[in-house]
């Protein structure tokens, strides 16, 4: 047993070791086009069969053979191999692109080994499940655990059309970073360097440029998306694996955190196994993309999972298929389906004095802020792709600017239990037709203190449907959220026009996002009348 196998056992609590394990590394697979993939397998040393888990990752394999050990430990052949273009494997990483070919390849291998013994499961969280997704439709395939992903990357990459720049940012020096400077990387990743980077890059125009500020040099994948991405649906078609979702995908065991910036696809690629049929499991706790509990659930329940799938042993699985976890009641619950049953739609709308009543508003009347790209509106917290600052947050420093919009209900006199997506609508103006509408749901204590409980953007263009007024009325959903907030408690609905460097800030021009430099502030109305939401309402 190595001291990290060992570590993980401890603190995550896993089944016992059944035996020892055996490590084969640097095992170079020539694909196809000559290029070689190092690969790495874990044996068990017992007598077998064994079934076989498969990893492909570009993060490096170091990071992750704690883990592989860990699976081998408990009877499972380990198959980790690094993505082409990462680590040491050959080739040029172009994200998404060759994962299918690659896998489907590298499975053909798997095949051949005499271990093999027929019984395949896929597992590993956000780009290690994309690359799951992408051969899912292999028949050798048992089973799935697939965590902070989802098989759908475009609605990720340009969420409402806009651009996802600082989850970009981020990642472009993460992938960079550990195939150049991995011990460099790993230490900046936690101490708030990668979020000051990506800041500072942020700010650069155009776009286009942003990587040598983010990682000291030109990145041919940063510029090939801007240049071959943008409104290109083949582009997009070719990397899209939601089609492979079908009557015939293997069983799947999905886990997400509610300050997942991957969330609701992740819930649509549930949402779609249930409707043709299956009965996925669930599990979504009150996490941000790498919350070590969200690691530690992550392994335990794998194992779990692949055990049940792959070697008949149910005996670790939970009754119900459904496990969330309710923040504000700090308290997990266990349901059949997701969403548990048809939720009572609340409605609750603005008014005079920055206020926020349930029902219809009857007040006529309108708030103005000025939103100057040159002094973007900050994001803060969320479920944001980030190793410091992600998640639920102190937003005070957003609701002090004067581009922030805050709308307060009065303290609730009994508990408020959501769960699902809650639905805003906008009744708007803006001096300029380029705009994006930012809003956020907070839950107020009776200290004050604002915490954020989901959001969601919207990006207007002159091609957005106008009233006679020359307003628009808009709809859009929130992220997901399972929150319970307690009697005494105030809601507040934040209105604001960016959360910037989360997402590219909306410059108020049509140059395209990569090469834009112009800015052009914009002066923006919110009428009372036609602006609120719809709270999905449950029963505490």
């Amino acid at each position: 047993m190595s001291l990290r196998s060992m570590m993980l056992s401890w603190v995550d609590k896993l089944p016992p070791r059944l035996n020892r394990v055996r490590a084969h590394r640097n095992i170079p697979l020539t694909m196809t086009d000559g290029v070689v993939l190092m690969t790495d397998h874990f044996a068990p040393r017992s007598e077998g069969p064994h079934p076989t888990i498969l990893m492909r990752l570009p993060y490096g394999r170091s990071g992750f053979r704690g883990i592989a050990e860990a699976y081998a430990e408990r009877g499972f052949n380990v198959v980790l191999q690094a993505c082409r273009g990462t680590e040491k494997s050959g080739g040029e990483f172009d994200p998404l692109v060759n994962e299918r070919a690659d896998g489907l390849e590298t499975m053909e291998w798997i095949k051949e080994q005499s271990w093999f013994d027929g019984r395949l499961g896929l597992s590993g969280p956000s780009y290690l499940g994309y690359a799951q997704w992408a051969i899912s439709d292999a028949p050798e395939i048992g089973a799935m655990a697939t965590k902070v992903t989802t098989a759908d990357f475009r609605s990720v990459v340009f969420p409402a059309g806009a651009f996802h720049l600082g989850l970009w940012l981020s990642w472009l020096q993460v992938i960079e970073g550990l195939r150049n400077h991995p011990l460099k990387t790993a230490t900046t990743m936690f101490s708030g360097g990668i979020e000051r980077t990506t800041a500072k890059a942020a700010m650069v125009l155009p776009l286009l440029h942003a990587d040598v500020a983010a990682s000291g040099r030109q990145v041919p994948f940063w510029r090939l998306w801007f240049e071959e991405s943008i409104g290109n649906n083949e582009f997009w078609d070719a990397i899209d694996h939601r089609e492979l979702l079908t009557e015939r995908t293997p069983p799947v065991h999905f886990m997400s955190g509610w300050y997942d910036f991957m969330l609701d696809e992740l819930l649509a690629d549930y949402q779609r196994l249930v409707s043709l049929g299956h009965t996925p499991y669930l599990t979504v706790g009150t996490w941000t993309h790498i919350a070590d509990e969200l690691q530690r659930d992550n392994l335990r329940e794998t194992l779990i999972w692949m055990r049940a799938k792959l070697m008949g042993d149910p005996s670790g699985l939970r009754e119900k298929p459904v496990r969330i976890h309710i923040s504000g009641l700090e308290e997990w619950r266990e349901f059949n389906a997701y969403p548990p049953g048809p939720p009572r739609l609340e409605r609750w709308t603005i008014g005079a004095e920055r206020q926020l009543v349930r029902g219809d508003g009857t007040d006529d009347g309108a708030d103005r802020y000025r939103y100057d790209p040159a002094d973007p509106t900050p994001n803060l917290g969320g479920a944001i792709f980030a190793f410091t600052g992600a998640g639920p947050v102190d937003n005070a420093a957003r609701e002090n600017r004067a581009d922030v919009l805050s709308y307060t209900s009065e303290p609730l006199g009994a508990d408020l239990l959501i769960i699902g997506q809650v639905q805003v609508s906008v009744r708007a103006r803006a001096s300029v037709p380029h705009v994006d509408f930012f809003l956020r749901l907070c839950d107020v204590d009776e200290a004050g203190m604002s915490t954020n409980i989901n959001d969601g953007l919207f990006r207007v263009t002159p091609e957005t449907p106008r009233e006679a007024d020359g307003s628009w009325v808009l709809h859009f959903n929130l992220h997901a959220a399972a929150h319970c907030f307690r009697a005494g408690h105030r809601l507040r609905l934040q209105v604001s026009s960016g959360a910037h460097p989360r997402y590219a800030r909306n410059l108020g021009t049509d140059e395209p996002v990569g090469e834009a430099t112009t800015l052009v502030a914009n002066d923006v109305e919110i009428f009372w009348r036609g602006t609120g939401m719809n709270l999905p309402v449950y029963e505490v």
